[in-house]
């Protein structure tokens, strides 16, 4: 896109596809078409970045904030666990920063992490700026980010009551009595190995059936009464059978909300062949009927937000080329494709880029406390913009995965929509004809301020009689600055 070649119209009632809907539209000055829709700049708000520490080889600050960009997201906000040593205490966070610093294509916040013994920890990582908190209510696959027991969130309940925070939850656990012990199981002693072919994607659905999800879900609402006044948020819901639960918990008043992930509303169990590794998650990917479920629950508002959960690692310990499920590492890598991951499958199901935006920009930006800087175009935020074409498509190779190791179940799939260019706080740092500003370089600061609410006005556009509702805006190529200029 030439910004010197292009209006933009934005308008609090413009009729789109026959619905009257806040609109932003790009007009090319040549032709007099429109090209592209403006969007706010995504916030991925899970994310495992991965470093500092060996697990860096799995992804890395600056491979997996350049793919963000790709994708027009411009904040991430990265995950506790997988970094060596994971962000557990203030001294932790802090390694963490350093690392980051200089590498990041976008803006990056931070979770910490509760695990058994570190409660005491917390107010003060708090006070340090980190967004909210995870914890795992089953094995998390790393020995030092360990599950933590009921009496462990209780504590944590605890000491963040009275704090501005979330406290999430990787929300599976192991019933008192259960014919899988998921993932513990490996290959399995009996009698409770799993039955059936390991590299039989079935097998692996099997193990970790919906029961582990409701199980914790209940757990997590029996002790929100600790701390009533604490956010509590459910990570990468999968099963449809938690849905009642969560539905029941926020109409008695319960301060609870949850996430999906793009691979929960776009793959499907049905679909996935034996040994195709690259699909193995956990929770995992269930049945069609399942996600068909989940989309009913966002277009509710009783889901909230879409996230990547991007989890990635290496080919080898990913055992790609057909391997055991039980085996591998659970991980998708999706970070950078969601927007059109999501617009491929969403606009099948009624679903227009406004609910979209609402799901993976402005509801994740209020879920981490950036409502009010991030996640919506409007006076007083960042000026984090992503152009969208949604009308042309694209084959995803390696060429369209900047993650650093280029394993993801949608390679070779057509995906609908393309990210022409993403601007990071004014600035253009990703174009699809000119690539990455290299000379620039990572423009990402660190988001390491207190948690807000939204408190700029929105501005709401009215129109004398006789006069047009919309406002131009030229993106000029000089400095790659943005200018709004009023008719």
């Amino acid at each position: 896109m030439d910004p010197s070649k292009t209006a933009i119209f934005a308008s609090s009632n413009a009729i789109v596809n026959g619905k009257l809907t806040p609109a932003t539209i790009v007009v090319s000055q040549e032709t007099g078409k429109i090209t592209n829709v403006l969007m706010p700049g995504l916030v991925d708000a899970h994310v495992h970045l991965n470093e500092p520490g060996w697990r860096t080889e799995w992804e890395g600050f600056e491979t997996g904030t350049r793919a963000a960009a790709f994708g027009g997201v411009t904040t991430v906000v990265d995950m506790p666990l997988n970094a060596i040593p994971p962000t557990t205490t203030v001294e932790n966070l802090k390694l963490k920063v350093e690392a980051a610093k200089g590498q990041c294509w976008v803006d990056v916040g931070f979770y910490g992490g509760v695990i058994p013994g570190n409660e005491k920890d917390l107010k003060d990582l708090v006070r340090e700026g980190v967004r909210g908190f995870k914890c795992f209510l089953i094995d998390s696959g790393v020995e030092e980010f360990p599950a933590v027991s009921a009496v462990d969130v209780q504590k944590a309940m605890e000491e963040l009551k009275d704090q501005d925070t979330l406290l999430m939850f990787h929300a599976e656990k192991l019933p008192p009595l259960s014919m899988s012990v998921g993932d513990a199981v490996l290959h399995g002693d009996p009698p409770m190995a799993p039955k059936g072919r390991l590299e039989a994607y079935s097998t692996f659905l099997a193990s970790r059936p919906p029961a582990f999800e409701t199980y914790a879900l209940d757990e997590i609402i029996s002790a929100a009464p600790i701390a009533p006044n604490l956010p509590l948020h459910i990570v990468h819901l999968s099963a449809v059978q938690c849905l009642p639960m969560l539905k029941k918990a926020q109409e008695d008043g319960i301060k609870i909300t949850a996430e999906t992930c793009f691979h929960y509303l776009t793959l499907a169990a049905e679909d996935i062949k034996d040994g195709d590794t690259r699909h193995k998650c956990c929770p995992p990917i269930r049945e069609r009927a399942n996600a068909d479920g989940l989309w009913n629950a966002l277009k509710d508002g009783l889901i909230t937000t879409v996230v990547s959960d991007h989890s990635p690692c290496t080919p080898n310990l990913k055992l790609v080329g057909g391997g055991d499920f039980f085996q591998a590492w659970g991980g998708i890598s999706t970070v950078g494709l969601g927007l059109s991951v999501l617009w491929t499958e969403g606009k099948k199901r009624g679903v227009n880029l406004c609910d979209i935006s609402r799901w993976t920009s402005e509801e994740t930006a209020k879920q981490v406390g950036l409502l009010g800087k991030k996640g919506k175009i409007a006076p007083g935020y960042d000026a984090d913009i992503c152009v969208f074409d949604p009308d042309s498509s694209f084959k995803v190779t390696t060429s369209e995965m900047h993650f650093k190791n280029k394993i993801t179940p949608y390679e070779e799939k057509v995906l609908d929509g393309i990210v022409c260019e993403t601007w990071l706080r004014g600035k253009r740092i990703y174009s699809k004809d000119s690539g990455f500003d290299e000379a620039a370089g990572p423009l990402g600061d660190m988001l390491l301020d207190k948690r807000q609410e939204e408190t700029v006005p929105i501005m709401t556009v009215t129109a004398s009689p006789g006069e047009s509702d919309s406002k131009t805006v030229g993106l000029t190529a000089a400095g790659s600055t943005m200018e709004i200029l009023p008719n």
